[in-house]
């Protein structure tokens, strides 16, 4: 009851933002530049083990931006100059020129190093079909459909080689569904595609969108959990889980951390946000979790809020207990 985890990316340190750096600028090797996100990797995986995380990522050192970073490794894109994303940060947006393909495994490897490093379930992490193609130019695909089902293929595959590596958990971002309301029938469709026949739990995360437009259809995603941003709207969205119903036996991933603030958040406001949730969910359906991924925060500030986050749903579960 009451798993802990966290969304997917946690801050990179200095060390791998510089090598980054000089990779782009020929100074060191793709070999060198791997053997410090494996680094990387294995500090946060370590990280995580200590703090007491139930179900652990693999902080996606190996990233850059969610969705530029499959459209460099699956055929049929390119990748634009830097395109303004908010405020002052920058990505390099994707660009469809032909057929969408995976010809190789794409998180496998780093995923397989994680698990190696804990004995506790590391999520695989995928980019959503819908967010891939929202989040990209397409100049070959005749309609927006093509394109997103092409894609949803292809996370597919990717999908079924992590079942096989041995992930129980596989949770597929898809942050874009939410902007869309007008379009939820096709996320719905991709979802379908992307998760067929996988017996492993798997979860979509959205996050920072108009819910009200897009609930309850959003619950025939075909997913075990969706993982939901609450600390941030002052969980405003249980009421509306609560009004219009429809969780059934789904699980859910509570944001109790806001993600986009400095400031560490009490073990008592985390405690009666918990307590708030369990009158609206059982406490199997819940897993808790920050509202969204770490890399803004500082390290200092992600393992602060990180364990403020763990003790507090270990005081809830004691609480529970003693009932």
């Amino acid at each position: 009851m009451l798993k802990t985890t966290t969304v997917g990316s946690l801050p990179k340190p200095d060390y791998l933002k510089r090598a980054r750096t000089d990779f782009r600028q020929n100074r060191i090797s793709r070999e060198e530049l791997k053997r410090l996100e494996k680094k990387a990797t294995a500090e946060w995986v370590k990280i995580q083990d200590e703090i007491g995380l139930d179900v652990l990522v693999d902080g996606e050192m190996y990233r850059g931006d969610m969705a530029t970073y499959f459209a460099e490794n699956l055929s049929g894109f390119k990748i634009s100059g830097l395109v303004r994303s908010y405020g002052n940060r920058y990505y390099r947006k994707p660009i469809v020129v032909g057929k969408i393909k995976r010809e190789k495994p794409i998180t496998l490897e780093m995923f397989r190093f994680a698990q190696g490093l804990t004995k506790k379930p590391v999520k695989g992490m995928l980019t959503g079909p819908y967010t891939m193609a929202d989040w990209s130019f397409n100049e070959y695909y005749p309609d927006r459909r093509s394109l997103v089902l092409d894609l949803a293929e292809a996370i597919h595959k990717e999908a079924v080689d992590l079942e096989k590596a041995g992930a129980k958990y596989i949770q597929i971002d898809e942050p874009a569904v939410s902007t869309h309301p007008e379009e939820i029938d096709l996320a719905i469709e991709a979802m379908r595609v992307v998760t067929a026949d996988l017996k492993v739990t798997t979860i979509t995360h959205i996050c920072y969108g108009d819910f009200v437009k897009i609930y309850p259809r959003m619950l025939e995603l075909a997913v075990d959990q969706f993982d939901l941003e609450f600390a941030n709207r002052q969980f405003e969205l249980l009421q509306l889980i609560e009004e219009k119903g429809g969780f059934n036996d789904k699980q859910i991933g509570l944001g109790v951390i806001d993600v986009h603030s400095h400031r560490i958040e009490t073990k008592e406001e985390v405690k009666e946000n918990l307590r708030k949730a369990l009158k609206v969910f059982k406490p199997e359906q819940i897993f808790v979790d920050p509202d969204c991924g770490l890399k803004t925060r500082t390290k200092e500030e992600s393992i602060a809020k990180l364990r403020v986050m763990v003790e507090a749903t270990e005081e809830i579960r004691e609480e529970m207990a003693n009932v």
